[in-house]
């Protein structure tokens, strides 16, 4: 069996793909065994840096799932069966280089969950697909060419949620200064209250004065509370914005680069041909 062809082993039984040629940016599988039908593997950005093209991404069908959807007919499917399924894996690794996975939940081209056999079966097919394209020696070449392909919506989606988190992280900030009056304002109308008890006791100024659902007790608690929580997720807002902010530069930098190398070497065909 040569190099691009694999055997995979799974609860459904002995499944074979093999891999075509490769498409600019994609290695499509053909299945035979088990299971009929392609699977597509694709670079794509580590899912915790989006700026970072190091991860591959497995999709059942012969397309990127990602930009358009397959024909239902064209869904890979067991070999006995005639449901077609959809479905995508993340191979990406982890700090210390262990190979780590992120599974999109699998479904019937009807929308219905699988059994857990043919999800598992799913799973270790898609598996199978990542790893050997995180092998293969032109591996840089297909993460290259998936950046250039999805860097400028990536950039619109961060710039997007730059703009987005700064926005929340504004409101809460807004939030945590309206509820300090307000809880001044909870702690007065509570000691009126107390002050109204002790002067005519009854059931129902007991009750506001008590830890209670609904009482003003609960609410100057609750006043506690609010503006501190509303600072520290305005606080992670802002680091999100940083963080999305940051990765968008990041991007840019290496779409300049990129730019700048194409022009260095157009230069360079251009001094061969006047020689």
């Amino acid at each position: 069996m040569n190099r691009d062809s694999l055997t995979v082993e799974t609860p459904a039984g002995t499944v074979h793909a093999t891999a075509g040629p490769r498409r600019g940016d994609a290695i499509v599988f053909e299945l035979g065994g088990a299971m009929r039908g392609s699977v597509h593997v694709t670079g794509t950005p580590h899912p915790r840096h989006w700026d970072r093209f190091t991860a591959v991404r497995a999709c059942l069908g012969p397309v990127n799932a990602y930009q358009t959807t397959a024909p239902d007919d064209a869904l890979p499917r067991l070999t006995r069966g005639h449901t077609g399924y959809r479905g995508s894996l993340t191979l990406y690794t982890d700090v210390v280089g262990r190979p780590e996975v992120s599974v999109y939940p699998m479904e019937t081209a009807a929308g219905h969950e699988p059994s857990r056999k043919t999800a598992a079966t799913l799973t270790a097919i898609l598996r199978a697909c990542a790893g050997h394209v995180m092998q293969r020696e032109d591996l840089p070449a297909i993460l290259t060419a998936s950046r250039e392909r999805d860097t400028p919506a990536l950039l619109r989606f961060l710039d997007w949620s730059v703009t987005h988190h700064q926005a929340e992280a504004a409101r809460l900030e807004a939030e945590a200064r309206a509820a300090r009056p307000a809880r001044r304002a909870a702690v007065a109308a509570w000691w009126t209250v107390a002050r109204w008890f002790t002067t005519s006791p009854h059931p129902v100024l007991l009750i506001m004065l008590a830890d209670c659902y609904g009482s003003l007790s609960r609410h100057v608690s609750a006043m506690e509370w609010w503006a501190p929580y509303c600072l520290t997720a305005a606080g992670r807002e802002h680091d999100q914005a940083h963080r999305a902010g940051t990765e968008a530069a990041c991007l840019r930098n290496q779409l300049r680069q990129r730019r700048r190398g194409l022009t260095d070497s157009e230069r360079v065909r251009d001094d061969l041909t006047r020689r």
